[in-house]
């Protein structure tokens, strides 16, 4: 479990990378292009249908960063909840101690000692 929790978070990461880096190369409203790409780049690169293109990336990118979130956090729970589970030890029972075989009863009070 933990080796999926792992490669999820690394999925996660690269998601969360590829989605700042959609959102930077989008066309402003108001602006001409994006100055962080140096303006046409993400034209040329996707061709003239660039905002459907980007739009879409952005959708599905943030769709995935989403679920990827709200799964990890569930199995973090799982995992938490379980390993106090392992982690609560049964109480330890100890059995009474052994009697020794009853060798010669000792006297009562009042009883003289026989030789």
């Amino acid at each position: 479990m933990n080796l999926l929790i792992n490669l999820f978070t690394v999925v996660l990461i690269l998601v969360s990378l590829f989605l700042v880096l959609v959102v930077l190369m989008q066309k402003a409203k108001s602006d001409g292009g994006v100055a962080a790409m140096g303006g046409g780049v993400a034209e040329s690169t996707f061709g003239a249908e660039t905002g459907n293109v980007l739009s879409k990336a952005t959708i599905y990118a943030a769709v995935l960063f989403f679920v990827l979130s709200f799964g990890l956090y569930l199995a973090h729970i799982y995992q938490s909840k379980h390993q106090a589970a392992a982690d609560a030890k049964l109480p330890t029972v100890t059995a009474p101690a052994a009697n020794p075989a009853p060798s010669t009863p000792a006297p009562a009070q009042g009883e003289p000692k026989k030789p």
